[in-house]
């Protein structure tokens, strides 16, 4: 694994999106003058504010004090799959981001740790690396400090770090293994995490198998006429371009939309059990949290009341394998989906102005759909379980 295939070459990455976005235009216009007009004349603030074009994922940014190796990217690999890596050895990180699930758990709320329920869709980890902030709330800012916080959350995998730190220890493979990457006697758990993260940076789409990608690359027939149509509908009409905009298709800023809270809140005790203790973990006020009836998303983060209800927008990369969708879960196709924007969403606090009815019709709906699976990979990503290493009793020196 070469150094420059993991460093990101900026300019060539700009030309790319100059590219795509007049090949876009470009090719909007083969299904009709009409189409191509409201590809690029609608919406008019879309157009003023400059929205970064859709076009090919560059090649992923590696942090330097995180760089990528093969044997680095294989432990991490191991690790992502070992159970050892949280509370009571149930919990990996492959439980809630399984490949054959579209790399997330493909349940409308993620698992809990055993005992307790999680409070949100688990995301999938497929294109994280392109993220700036991570979860739905933006809690995290790399993968380095996402693996941790979903290792150790007490609804997550619940591990404490000095004891997953110790099970490495006395396993004798992984010593090995560490000491071979990180150069150290130990296992670290600060180098797990580098280690998974590595691993994480290597789960990304592949832009040969992406319908929409190989046609940004000149293949003119990668996206049939429906595709084509429904990308003008995606510029134009629909408006999904102001937030679902340049290679990643989003621009990873918070919106609330309207969206209704999941019934399991309302029905079930341990949902509601975990809702009340993440308002009391994260600091709300006495009476926000005995009346919790709502996910306030960012306000976690900011305390802004102008922030209760935004989420980060989510990638609409691989979206034909990673339903359901939405924070909570409560959309399962993207009919569905397509469905609730064309409403105008519901009501909700601080909703954005973006989110408005929007007359699509039959088909425009039925196209835009075909479009946005274009976005994905023909096939999805799965990925092999690795084998795992054994426990063994430590002789000699004791650390």
């Amino acid at each position: 694994m070469q150094a420059d295939k993991w460093s990101v070459r900026t300019g060539a990455a700009a030309v790319v999106a100059l590219f795509a976005a007049t090949l876009t235009i470009d090719a909007v216009a083969q299904v009709g003058k009409a189409a191509a007009n409201r590809a690029v004349q609608k919406p008019a603030a879309a157009q003023t504010a400059a929205i970064p074009p859709l076009g090919p994922l560059p090649p992923v940014a590696v942090p330097a004090d995180n760089p990528m190796s093969p044997e680095k990217v294989e432990l991490g690999k191991m690790l992502f799959f070992d159970s050892r890596l949280g509370g009571d050895a149930s919990s990996p990180c492959v439980v809630c981001h399984q490949p054959d699930k579209g790399w997330g758990d493909g349940g409308e709320i993620s698992r809990g740790y055993p005992g307790t329920q999680h409070w949100r869709n688990s995301q999938t980890v497929l294109n994280s690396a392109y993220y700036n902030k991570l979860f739905w709330e933006g809690n995290v800012t790399s993968l380095e400090s996402q693996a941790p916080a979903a290792a150790e959350g007490n609804v997550a995998g619940n591990g404490d770090p000095s004891l997953m730190e110790m099970r490495l220890r006395f396993i004798p493979e992984y010593v090995a293994r560490f000491k071979k990457v990180f150069g150290t006697e130990w296992p670290r758990i600060t180098h797990a995490w580098q280690a998974v993260a590595a691993f994480e940076r290597t789960i990304v789409s592949d832009a040969k198998k992406v319908p929409f990608d190989r046609f940004m690359a000149g293949d003119k027939k990668a996206l049939n006429e429906s595709q084509l149509r429904g990308m003008a509908v995606y510029h134009g009409k629909a408006g999904c371009i102001q937030c679902h905009n340049g290679p990643l298709a989003s621009d990873q800023k918070f919106y609330s939309l309207g969206l209704p809270e999941n019934e399991v809140f309302k029905t079930e005790p341990l949902f509601q059990i975990t809702h009340r203790w993440e308002h009391y973990q994260k600091g709300i006020t006495e009476s926000g949290y005995r009346n919790a009836d709502l996910d306030m998303g960012l306000y976690y983060q900011t305390k802004n009341p102008k922030d209760i209800g935004k989420f980060r927008t989510p990638s609409l990369r691989e979206l034909k394998y990673t339903a359901p969708y939405m924070h909570n879960g409560i959309l399962y196709t993207l009919e569905e989906v397509v469905d609730f924007y064309d409403k105008g969403g519901e009501d909700g606090p601080n909703k954005s102005p973006l989110v408005r009815k929007l007359g699509l019709n039959a088909q425009e709906k039925k196209d835009l759909v075909a479009f946005l699976e274009s976005l994905s990979m023909d096939t999805p990503l799965l990925m092999d379980t690795p084998t795992l290493p054994h426990y063994a009793p430590l002789k000699g020196a004791r650390k």
